[in-house]
């Protein structure tokens, strides 16, 4: 084998023996360790110096820069002298640290980082567990002169390792061809481990031997040994005290992952360089290749000469050189390191094995040498089971002996330790806190907020690697705590509040509820009641708090029609009729305005204001509408074309009997689609004269002084006087002004108020009222945004209706009765009166609702524009609650202005239906 190799492939390749060598044992080397910053110092060389040639490179090989920072155990096998020689490199060496360092990106976290290190390094240690399962001797080579006591831990984790795996290294070499010993105790014998240190500088020989501190002073006598030596002896003192003080080497040997010999030299320190590399290197060559002068006779050539010339230039063992310093004896000279080595391989190769076991009765430990051939018989099995998985056969063991290297983490992984056991120590911490001023049930608002809690307790006590894991854990356990029967109901109902139940199932259809079962089946419940009153507003009741909304707009509502208006006129608004008998509702393909489109549409309806009372509006949807074009954004709300007749509207359009529209009709509704009940309600409580001026709307729940509508004159014109189907408008509007140079119509010269110094038949009185109603019931009339009617005296509201119907009304404002609490109380806009005289006149009405700011779209009833026979007292009942294909549209919060909360104005509009009588 002329050159070095990976032992996979040595393993796997077939080397063919001299027949001279092919029966002698083999003695396996193992070299692992550090390697220092600096060049020239690979661990690799030393195999040169022992081999007497150039092996491996002096500044790396090949094989081991091209491995990617990974661990990996090379192989050169002398046959001459029967060594077999594996170098174990990995990330403690400089070449392997900088590659792995370079495929680190810069992303990586801490705890991935730490992860990515401790897994290299629990490769090494299986590499290196492999090693002293397959080698004779060992040796460990550090860049230093002084001991790495991180070893004893790391020989402690390699020694329980081996423990773990023992019976499953057993089965993989139960069919080798090796002795019943090897395959109990899974090696050749108790390796022996050596160790050398590098000098690094520390301590400076001079060329006699003797360095500064060889004599204290001049009356001293010379010491026997040289600094290096007695450096030696020191090292190997402190070593095996380590050792047998953490019980890596106890008495018997066999028991012990390595042995040490007891005596005989077991460290070695290479003295350093006193000049440069390269002035080193040409020394070395100089002294090798010139022969001594007391050498004598002719030098041999070739081979032969030059290991004599070698040979020469080398000191004997342990032999006493003269000095002048003393004449009563001498210093020992230092061994070279393969003089050094060598006396530990001889008695591999001579079959005397080790005998390192000590105390009374010492134990003869194992010791096989085995051929190359039966050697890597063992080594391909253990291979495959410790580093490769490559066979189908070993697989299963190669699983379960990765499974072990858990075991690695206690004696490895100080800094992982020491996190979880802070971690662990912050866990009931933070659990604590996150318990704290906790309901029984809560939602996953308060839970979140109590994990941030928690987790800010937390941060304040773990630190280290093992930090996210744990707070992962917590995240789960607070989660475990919170679903274990603390979870509320997350639905909010219509006015913004939780349900009180825990997390719970709705009852299906024709089922009771089951408040025992798991999960509970129940409905929802926020606790909160309110007074409403019924569609006609004559008789009030209480109502639970909604969560859907034909509990809100229309169950409460027909049930107290059939204890109070049920028997009255009305007009119903056109809803969904089934042709199938499983009609379903429309799919969520809504063509919804473009973003920033509902300021736009508030901004052409207040356009559309300017000329809604002008004479010979239409009250419906223009033509392009009607012929099924599409007009603008405002849908039902586009401006009707003047002169036209009334149009069909979009419901009274061709509408789909197959789907359904699931919520309510807003100006964002996908046109032909109604939905299955109206949210809306219209209703005739009587003739006009039901209502009675002087004493107000006698009805349960006003407040005293504010049940009066506000009057509203509308002017009749003669066909003399002006356009048929003229509209009389309070606004200030085009139709209420004069031409030039005559006075504004219904006036005699230019004194008098509205409608003065008129024929009695000229002006038709219409009351307009907009009732409030809060949560308690409690109901009053608003002469204006911010205006309440109060009327003290007799005679009726005296303030007109003009600034009612020419301003967006809100649809909350602050309740005149608050609460003892700190959050304000809202009444809400809930019905809208209407006094229509027995006069030839036309009441349309178009009420249009925005509750909220824009883009919220704006809600109408399924019918956009409503004709008011005359002489009747009309009831619009407006929605309890909006809502969206989005979700409902919530009352105002503290932080909200009510102003974005209207009806838009031009709701109502009168026309002149027939001339006057003559």
């Amino acid at each position: 084998m002329a050159v070095p190799m990976n032992i996979g492939l040595l393993l796997q390749s077939e080397i063919v023996e001299d027949s001279l060598y092919k029966d002698d044992g083999v003695c396996v080397l193992g070299i692992f360790g550090k390697t220092a910053m600096q060049p020239g110092s690979a661990k690799e060389t030393l195999i040169n110096i022992l081999a007497d040639k150039r092996i491996f490179s002096l500044f790396g090989t090949d094989e081991s820069d091209s491995l990617g920072g990974e661990s990996s155990i090379l192989a050169y096998y002398n046959q001459e002298n029967r060594v077999l020689y594996l170098v174990l490199t990995s990330v403690f060496d400089n070449r392997q640290l900088l590659r792995a360092c370079e495929s680190l990106t810069s992303s990586l976290g801490h705890s991935e980082a730490h992860e990515f290190w401790k897994g290299a390094e629990k490769q090494h240690c299986l590499q290196l567990l492999y090693l002293f399962s397959l080698c004779h001797v060992l040796l460990l080579v550090h860049p230093t002169c002084s001991f790495d006591v991180t070893y004893d831990r790391l020989f402690r984790a390699l020694d329980a390792l081996r423990q773990k795996v023992l019976p499953l290294l057993r089965v993989s070499i139960k069919d080798c061809p090796v002795s019943k010993e090897w395959k109990l105790n899974c090696r050749p014998c108790p390796p022996r481990l050596l160790f050398v240190f590098q000098m690094n500088g520390a301590l400076k020989v001079s060329g006699s031997g003797m360095s500064g501190n060889g004599a204290d002073g001049a009356g001293d006598k010379p010491k026997k040994h040289s600094p290096r030596r007695r450096l030696q002896h020191a090292l190997e003192d402190q070593i095996y005290r380590i050792f047998r003080k953490s019980r890596v080497l106890t008495n018997q040997s066999s028991n012990c992952l390595f042995t040490v010999p007891a005596n005989q030299a077991f460290v070695y320190v290479i003295p350093g360089p006193d000049e440069d590399p390269v002035c080193s290197l040409l020394g070395q060559l100089r002294a090798n290749c010139a022969l001594r002068e007391n050498d004598a006779g002719t030098p041999a050539p070739g081979q032969r000469r030059y290991q004599q010339m070698r040979h020469s230039n080398r000191q004997p063992s342990f032999t006493v050189e003269s000095s002048g310093l003393s004449s009563s004896g001498g210093q020992l000279v230092d061994c070279t390191l393969k003089e050094f080595l060598w006396q530990h391989v001889d008695l591999v190769l001579t079959k005397k094995g080790f005998d390192d076991s000590v105390g009374r009765n010492p134990q003869p430990s194992h010791f096989e040498l085995p051929t190359y051939s039966k050697w890597a018989d063992v080594a391909y099995r253990l291979y495959q089971v410790m580093i490769s998985n490559t066979e189908e056969e070993s697989a299963e063991l190669a699983m379960k002996v990765q499974g072990q290297l858990k075991v690695l983490e206690g004696f490895l992984d100080a800094d992982a330790k020491f996190s979880e056991n802070r971690c662990q120590k912050a866990l009931p911490l933070a659990h604590s806190a996150y318990q704290s001023n906790l309901p029984h049930n809560y939602t996953t608002t308060v839970h979140k907020n109590q994990l941030a809690q928690a987790l800010r307790v937390y941060s304040q006590h773990a630190r280290g690697v093992a930090f996210q894991r744990y707070a992962l854990q917590l995240h789960e356990d607070c989660y475990k705590f919170w679903s274990n029967g603390h979870q509320l109901c997350e639905e909010r109902s219509l006015t913004d509040q939780h349900c009180v139940h825990k997390f719970h199932l709705l009852p299906k259809s024709g089922e009771k509820p089951e408040p025992e079962h798991n999960p509970p089946i129940l409905y929802h419940n926020s606790r909160g009641r309110s007074t409403n009153a019924c569609n006609c507003g004559r008789k009030q009741a209480t109502r639970e708090d909604p969560f859907d909304i034909q509990a809100a707009n229309y169950d409460f509502y027909q049930m107290l029609e059939e204890k109070c208006c049920g028997k009255l006129e009305r007009i119903n608004f056109p809803v969904f009729q089934a042709s199938t008998p499983d009609p379903a509702p429309a799919s969520d393909q809504v063509t919804r305005p473009p973003e920033g489109s509902g300021s736009g549409e508030v901004e052409r309806l207040k356009e559309k204001e300017t000329v809604t009372h002008t004479p010979g509006d239409s009250t419906s949807l223009s033509l392009a509408l009607s012929l099924g074009q599409s007009t603008d954004s405002l849908g039902p709300y586009g401006d009707g074309a003047e002169g036209q007749e009334k149009r069909p509207s979009l419901v009274d359009r061709q509408a789909s009997t197959v789907e359904y529209l699931p919520g309510m009709m807003h100006s964002g509704c996908p046109k032909g689609l109604l939905p299955k009940f109206s949210s809306w309600s219209l209703v005739k409580l009587g003739p006009a004269k039901a209502y009675n001026c002087h004493t107000g709307l006698e009805q349960p729940g006003f407040l005293p002084g504010s049940s009066f509508l506000l009057p509203w004159d509308v002017v009749i014109r003669s066909r003399s006087e002006g356009d048929i189907g003229s509209v009389e408008s309070l606004d200030g509007g085009p139709s209420s002004w004069p031409a030039p140079n005559k006075a504004a119509a219904g006036k005699r010269g230019s004194s008098g108020g509205v409608g003065r110094g008129r024929r009695r038949d000229d002006v038709a009185r219409a009351f307009v009222g907009f009732e409030y109603e809060d949560s308690r019931g409690r109901r009053f009339f608003s002469s204006g945004p911010d205006k309440i009617v109060k009327v003290l005296g007799p005679g009726g509201a005296k303030e007109p209706a003009t600034r009612v119907l020419n301003s967006d009304m809100p649809l909350y404002i602050p309740s005149p009765a608050q609460g003892r609490g700190v959050k304000p109380h809202y009444a809400q806009l809930a019905r809208l009166f209407i006094v229509a005289p027995d006069a030839p006149i036309e009441i349309t009405l178009n009420p249009q609702a925005q509750p909220g700011p824009p883009p919220c779209p704006v809600f109408h009833p399924e019918q956009t524009e409503i004709v008011l026979p005359p002489d009747g007292l009309w009831v619009l009942r407006f929605p309890y609650a909006y809502v969206t294909d989005r979700g409902p549209c919530y009352p105002p919060k503290e932080n909200q202005p009510l102003a974005s909360f209207r009806v838009l104005r031009g709701i109502l509009r009168a026309n002149t239906a027939s001339p006057p009588p003559q």
